[in-house]
């Protein structure tokens, strides 16, 4: 078994299928995603298009998920909430005290699902995979990691802890998990090199998050206008950004960088935040109204994902600020789609996906972020040029017949390599 990183398909070892048929081989899994699923961000996002894509291809999931969440009805999807945490409504990103509680409740409710059902393959999301070796052990069955990230990494970017003997007991535990999986699934370039370096006998597998949210969530008409009325648009050139509002966005860098361009430039702007819950919002807009900006600046808060394709399609820029980890934000593989020109900081999250040929890349301080927007609304033909190119990069790396297929090979070859350890 080999480590594998694909960025040609015809170095691909799987068949490519027809465009959106099921695959011959089908299977039953249990799938575990410690996550309040769904809601509209990242993990969830990805935990929703990958059951998309298995059920697209035939395959039947039984998904064990948090007590919190959004059902997304499926064919060949049932969903089964562990069992209720006292107190708890809400989930925030990244490590918690909350979650150890909801992750037992999770480990209990899939236990008991092993013990009434048959299935073929058990598929684990993030720190679900922890847990998911002993089940899987247990049960014989091949399983299947889904590696969003490195959860020892997460420790450091969340600042969760300074704990050393904490970050030692995440790091032999993700060793433990990579190592008794059948295969391995990555979600970014960065990550894939982490497993294939570390674990070459292991089998993983690059699946960048490319799907369209508009496969699940088709775009609501007509809404257009009524946005524009709603944040009072008056012909300003609009600079937009969508997604959470968690401190790694750099949202407090596009404050900073919209007081530098504001400054400097003669056309009004205005800076629209798409997402983020309540609290971030009042705190950044208290940052804006400090900096002097927030005049030019409109938070929406929480915006459905079918009202997203609306909000992008007024503006001129769209901009993505983050600025550590080394996770590719999902928002990125949309923008390729979207028509309009990219902004992002020229940090190791963005530059594994962007280069200079499909978006301006900046360096994550006020004054550069702020040049590389002002360039790109007072050049259109370049800006032109880029969003052409950055619609090809989407249409001939990131076809989602690829990730498809990607789907389908590593689930076989997880059921092919059988259970581990």
């Amino acid at each position: 078994m080999t480590a594998l990183v694909f960025a040609r398909a015809s170095f691909y070892p799987y068949r490519e299928m027809s465009s959106m048929t099921a695959a011959s081989n089908r299977f039953r899994l249990l799938m575990i995603a410690p996550q309040p699923w769904f809601q509209p961000r990242g993990t969830p996002f990805s935990v929703l298009h990958r059951i998309k894509a298995l059920t697209t291809l035939g395959h039947q999931v039984d998904l064990a998920t948090y007590h919190v969440g959004q059902d997304v009805p499926m064919e060949r999807l049932r969903i089964f909430r562990a069992a209720r945490v006292p107190g708890v409504r809400r989930v925030r990103i990244g490590p918690s005290k909350t979650k150890v509680a909801l992750d037992l409740a999770l480990y209990l409710r899939a236990r008991g699902l092993l013990k009434k059902n048959q299935y073929d393959l058990l598929h684990t999301h993030e720190e679900a995979g922890f847990f998911g070796v002993g089940l899987a052990r247990r049960w014989k069955l091949p399983h299947l990691y889904d590696m969003h990230s490195s959860l020892p990494q997460q420790l450091s970017n969340f600042k969760y802890s300074r704990s050393k003997a904490l970050l030692s007991l995440f790091t032999r535990l993700e060793e433990r998990t990579i190592r008794s999986a059948g295969a391995v699934i990555t979600i970014c370039p960065e990550l894939q090199s982490y497993v294939s370096e570390r674990y070459p006998h292991v089998t993983s597998l690059l699946i960048e998050n490319v799907a369209d949210n508009q496969i699940v969530f088709p775009a609501e008409p007509g809404l257009q206008e009524k946005i524009r009325s709603e944040l009072r648009l008056n012909g300003e050139k609009i600079v937009l950004y969508y997604g959470t509002l968690e401190p790694y966005q750099g949202i407090d860098l596009l404050i900073e960088s919209a007081a530098h361009a504001l400054r400097s430039s003669p056309r009004p702007l205005r800076f629209v935040v798409v997402g983020g819950q309540e609290e971030q919002v009042r705190r950044y807009q208290q940052q804006a109204r400090a900096a002097g900006v927030d005049g030019s600046f409109s938070f929406t808060g929480f915006v459905p994902p079918q009202a997203i394709p609306s909000y992008v399609a007024l503006a001129d820029v769209l901009v993505s600020t983050r600025q550590s980890g080394t996770n590719s934000p999902l928002k990125i593989y949309s923008y390729l789609r979207s028509g309009k020109p990219i902004v992002a900081t020229d940090h190791v999250t963005h530059t594994q996906i962007l280069t200079s040929e499909v978006a301006v890349l900046a360096a994550p301080t006020a004054e550069a972020f702020s040049r590389a927007v002002l360039w790109t609304l007072d050049h259109p033909e370049q800006a032109a040029a880029m969003t052409s190119a950055a619609g090809r990069l989407a249409e001939e790396k990131y076809r989602y017949q690829e990730y498809l297929d990607k789907v389908q090979w590593i689930v076989e070859q997880a059921v092919h390599n059988g259970p581990r350890g």
